[in-house]
């Protein structure tokens, strides 16, 4: 095998635009339809698209450079599986590079498979509140999905009647048409209009389906959400949801999900935030307090000399990750309360508090609550 940097004239450490601008040049000017046909320029522009599928692909090119021809037939640890393309496969190639997508059918290449057609997928919303992420849920959706037909089992035809071959495509689910372009005559491969790409038509449709194959029902859909979910993402249930004509597989049900707001918690992925109110008093001589957790209230030690807007960190006290392992945290923001509105009572003692601890103490004078004690007369 011949380099595959000498056959598209470029450095080992080209760019991609160099090998794609490389790779165009040279496939227009060995283009068999612009060389009358020539075996010589078909086998030369075969090579040049050979060279172009390795190196445009960031890992066969990787498998190239480090073990050769041998890396890309998957030795050497390179993983990469390559074999030699046919024209019809070169060609397209060089036609999607110019965004003209796929003018030959061939496996892998996006041919059209003929048979009943697969059911369209469902896309269904589950509304959860906190508490449901937390734990995980099982509910039961309840959906409009299309069915088999009772009366002709899925198979669209009247009951006597089968379905025949297309006569259009001969079964084969599709037609192959000419096309002429700057380039020469094209051949491309399309669904057939006659059968939708199923190889198959019905005569004798059947009259309840009319030769669909299925019909819209009811139906109940058990789901088990796991603990952690957020807002936007989704579960995919293959195979439940609408049955596809004519015998087709079901299509998926996509269970997109939406965590409503709870208004004592701000969420940052498995992490909660809360904050909690406390008094003055409370946050100088410290409490023990019942704060709000998703799950229900949860002990909180605040100690002595605390000051406003402290953050506490409850550790494993926020929501499970999502189909992983561990709990996140819950973090508490204390917030000393300032009142508004005082008694008279409440004024005086304030206006005590005031004057003692403004008072600088004198030297080996007695505490600040001492001194607080006796002002009060205590």
């Amino acid at each position: 095998m011949n380099d595959f940097y000498t056959i598209l004239g470029v450095p080992r450490d080209a760019s991609d635009d160099e090998i794609k601008q490389a790779y165009r040049r040279l496939a227009m000017q060995h283009h068999p339809d612009r060389n009358g046909g020539s075996k010589e320029a078909e086998e030369k522009f075969k090579e040049l698209t050979e060279a172009y599928d390795v190196l445009r692909d960031a890992q066969k090119r990787a498998a190239y450079d480090r073990y050769g021809e041998a890396g890309l037939k998957g030795a050497g640890g390179g993983g990469a599986q390559y074999h030699h393309v046919d024209l019809s496969e070169a060609l397209n190639i060089f036609m999607r590079d110019f965004g003209l997508g796929d003018l030959f059918g061939g496996a892998g290449m996006g041919r059209q498979q003929n048979g009943p057609r697969a059911g369209a997928d469902t896309k269904v919303e589950v509304r959860l509140t906190l508490a449901e992420v937390a734990t995980g849920v099982s509910k039961s959706l309840k959906l409009k999905l299309l069915d088999p037909c009772d009366r002709c089992s899925g198979s669209g035809a009247e009951n006597g009647s089968q379905p025949t071959r297309c006569p259009t495509c001969a079964g084969t689910g599709e037609v192959r048409r000419a096309q002429r372009s700057f380039f020469g005559n094209f051949v491309s491969v399309g669904p057939c209009p006659t059968c939708q790409g199923e190889g198959s038509t019905i005569a004798s449709p059947c009259k309840s389906c009319r030769g669909e194959g299925v019909q819209r029902g009811d139906s109940t859909l058990p789901v088990k959400i796991p603990a952690g979910v957020a807002t936007g993402q989704y579960m995919q249930m293959r195979g439940v949801g609408n049955a596809g004509s004519r015998g087709g597989p079901r299509g998926d049900v996509i269970v997109m999900f939406d965590v409503q707001d709870d208004e004592k918690f701000e969420r940052d992925g498995e992490d909660l935030y809360t904050e909690m109110l406390i008094s003055f008093p409370q946050a100088v001589l410290g409490v023990e307090l019942e704060v709000p957790g998703v799950l229900g209230p949860i002990a909180l030690k605040v100690p002595p000399g605390t000051q406003s807007g402290h953050i506490f960190e409850l550790r494993g006290k926020g929501l499970p990750r999502v189909n992983a392992s561990g709990v996140g945290d819950l973090h508490i923001r204390v917030q000393v309360w300032t009142p508004k509105d005082l008694s008279e009572a409440e004024r005086q003692l304030i206006e005590t508090l005031d004057r003692v601890a403004s008072a600088p103490p004198a030297r080996h004078d007695k505490g600040f609550w001492a001194r607080m004690k006796e002002a009060l007369g205590a």
